[in-house]
């Protein structure tokens, strides 16, 4: 079977035409794509050239800004109602003037209620594989009820989470602890099971304890999937601290200011709550990843081609 090669010429050839049609029907539209066509030529033009680090950061940071300047012309120039979807300059300036009110919500949510609850579920679930790594009872009986547990939806457990630890972070921390813990714990049981029955045996002729094998070869190579864990997590733990925020929570935090700008219309907060959590997301993700990469060097998946 032939595959089928698009022409160098073909893309912008496709562009152009779409931008000539445009043009004849709506003005706008043909503006909107000019502009996401010409992005799309530098960015195609920028990544067959990136050889350097800093190259090829750039490739994602035009791909980024072209978004937002799209959005921007979307919204001016098709006039949507600032309810239906503000524009990026409206949610920059709110994010100017309000400030102090983001940095509150960030400590109340991200800094106390997720990365408590991520650093505990995640801790436990360590623990617990341990745990299970060397009872075939708790692997027979403890995976099928932590699956249970993390099939519960959110919204059923975060009011009963609420109702048993108050209104403050630690109700929050609960709930990410129950939605970090299965993942975590299964990507570590998956983990310790990945060195290979040769190592192992090479181990043993060495007359090494459970101990030093679980040390100096186990954990080793449980490393990719324990970091696999971790940054499953990063983004459970934020969506669980925000999510339970709407069950109940003191005069602060992302979820609870999310609930009442919703009742107030006031969308220009609510997307300014949503691109604080994203750009916390992206930074906790990020720095998991560096230290995967730092941690786990030697492993296949962390060589450059």
């Amino acid at each position: 079977m032939r595959a089928v090669v698009l022409a160098p010429w073909g893309l912008p050839a496709l562009g152009v035409a779409l931008i000539a049609w445009a043009a004849l029907n709506d003005t706008r539209l043909a503006l909107i794509l000019a502009v996401w066509f010409g992005a799309w030529a530098l960015n195609a033009y920028v990544s067959t050239r990136a050889r350097s680090r800093g190259a090829r950061l750039i490739v994602p940071l035009i791909f980024g800004v072209t978004l937002l300047a799209l959005w921007e012309m979307a919204v001016q120039l098709y006039d949507i109602s600032f309810v239906i979807l503000p524009a990026p300059s409206a949610i920059w300036a709110r994010m100017i003037t309000e400030t102090d009110v983001l940095w509150a919500d960030f400590q109340q949510t991200i800094l106390k209620g997720a990365l408590a609850g991520y650093a505990m579920g995640c801790g436990a679930a360590f623990l617990t594989a341990l745990a299970v790594d060397r009872s075939p009872f708790l692997q027979r009986g403890l995976l099928p009820v932590g699956n249970f547990i993390a099939a519960l939806p959110i919204v059923g457990t975060a009011p009963i989470f609420v109702m048993w630890f108050g209104f403050g972070w630690q109700s929050k921390s609960a709930v990410v602890v129950a939605m970090v813990f299965f993942p975590m714990l299964v990507n570590c049981v998956q983990g310790l099971k990945a060195s290979e029955a040769m190592q192992r045996d090479l181990m043993r002729t060495y007359a090494a304890s459970y101990g030093q094998t679980l040390r100096k070869l186990r954990l080793l190579t449980a490393l990719p999937f324990i970091f696999n864990g971790l940054k499953i997590c990063t983004t459970l733990a934020l969506i669980g601290a925000i999510v339970a925020e709407f069950f109940g929570s003191p005069t602060v935090g992302m979820g609870f200011r999310i609930k009442i700008e919703m009742g107030r219309l006031a969308m220009d907060m609510v997307w300014a709550e949503i691109a604080v959590a994203a750009l916390a997301g992206s930074l906790f993700y990020g720095i998991v990843a560096l230290i995967e990469r730092k941690t786990t060097f030697w492993h296949p998946s962390q060589r450059r081609g």
